[in-house]
């Protein structure tokens, strides 16, 4: 048998059989050579979830692992062979090498992102296919109770949010002994009185592509539910930075003075006014104090974020009208001189770094060996417990046909 391992390639299913027997494993040589014809090619670039899975779909554990490490001196003494046929071998299985396998993250090549392939779950190992690698098609559950519930959660913390605006409302700092703090580019660029309006229209065209975007998705309900949840957190935090430090108002104009909304319910019922008004200018809602951070930011880059993110990248234009909303946006905010240069910076960094942070984990299922990631996002847990590896890009029409329509186009 050793001299035949210089010529594995060109093992026949008997030879194979052969080397088989004389490794121990005479109880499959009928199924592996006589019923799948396995010849030294093949025996070569079979991996541990080839025998896992079907037709295969070997019992015994003990079995599967001591094959795979007779398996692994094998292709180390035909590292040579394996390299011509496109595969590498790196100690553990050739599976493992990105040479010729079209691995697949957002529905994107692994050329073109960051994904760690060491960490990507069992469903995104491939099948060896006609001499190619085809990604294993997975079946995504939309739990939509799950959505619901992170729906809920969004809800509730724009209520809260609202009603921690009331109080910080209360507590802003008078500007005849508060005047407003240095601020490099507030100093620098005049004030644009029409340019929050402008900052609003932006979010509200990013929103209007994000639900198209939405609506079109095959899997939507896992979208909305990272938009929620992501959403909600960062508002939570956000409650928390405006009602533990007052800032003074960034501008002269804003003329803010100190409101005494009287009993808890006055101050509920003024909460329902920004809350029904999504805290914006444009639905006549006015508000000071709620300065660290900006509100505005965190909404038109976390869209921007899911829209880039969830729409496939060729889609340049789409990606480029994201960003531009996105920058613009920014720019239009502190040219009105709504916000402090650090409220807008704090809002996008801490957005995106919990975007980021979120997809990671969701993408490479990290999470699993990460306590940590249990302990400080408890949430993350519990909603992409089910949702195994990156979320493709795939679209389809969200509603039915009535059956007359269907029975006409046939």
């Amino acid at each position: 048998m050793r001299e035949m391992a210089g010529n594995v390639r060109l093992w026949t299913p008997k030879q194979v059989g052969r080397w088989l027997r004389d490794e121990g494993f005479c109880d499959y040589v009928d199924l592996l050579c006589n019923k799948h014809r396995l010849d030294g090619t093949s025996l070569l670039t079979l991996s541990e979830y080839d025998l896992r899975s079907p037709p295969l779909e070997l019992k015994v554990l003990g079995d599967i692992k001591r094959l795979m490490v007779s398996l692994r001196k094998l292709q180390k003494q035909n590292a040579d062979v394996l390299e011509e046929l496109g595969l590498s071998y790196d100690g553990h299985s050739p599976q493992n090498s990105t040479a010729g396998v079209d691995w697949l993250c957002n529905g994107e090549s692994v050329r073109d992102c960051d994904a760690v392939l060491d960490t990507l779950s069992d469903d995104q190992y491939h099948q060896y296919n006609n001499g190619k690698y085809k990604q294993q098609p997975r079946r995504l559950d939309p739990e939509y109770w799950k959505t619901i519930i992170s729906s809920v959660y969004v809800v509730f913390v724009f209520g809260f949010t609202s009603f921690v605006m009331v109080i910080v409302h209360e507590r802003v700092p008078d500007m005849r002994t508060y005047p407003p703090l240095p601020d490099i580019f507030l100093d620098s660029v005049p004030r644009i009185p029409w340019a929050f309006a402008m900052a609003e229209a932006c979010g509200v065209i990013l929103c209007s592509v994000w639900l198209l975007v939405l609506l079109l998705h095959k899997h939507r309900s896992i979208l909305l539910r990272r938009l929620c949840s992501l959403m909600g957190t960062v508002f939570m935090l956000r409650c928390i930075t405006m009602f533990v430090t007052s800032l003074s108002v960034p501008g002269q104009h804003l003329q803010c003075t100190g409101k005494m909304y009287g009993d808890i319910w006055a101050k509920l019922q003024r909460a329902v006014a920004i809350w029904s008004g999504f805290g914006m200018t444009l639905t006549g809602v006015q508000t000071c104090g709620d300065y660290m951070f900006s509100g505005h930011t965190v909404v038109i880059t976390m869209l921007n974020f899911f829209v880039t993110e969830y729409t496939p990248r060729s889609w340049n234009s789409i990606h480029t009208l994201s960003w531009v909303l996105n920058l613009f946006g920014i720019f239009f905010i502190l040219a009105a001189h709504e916000h402090y240069s650090i409220d807008v910076f704090i809002a996008f960094y801490i957005t995106t770094r919990l975007f980021l942070y979120y997809h990671t984990l969701a993408n490479t299922r990290a999470y699993q060996q990460s306590r940590r990631a249990r302990i400080w996002f408890p949430m993350f847990s519990f909603f992409e417990c089910n949702v195994k590896g990156p979320v493709p890009n795939e679209y389809c029409w969200p509603f039915t046909r009535p059956a007359f329509l269907r029975r006409i186009i046939g």
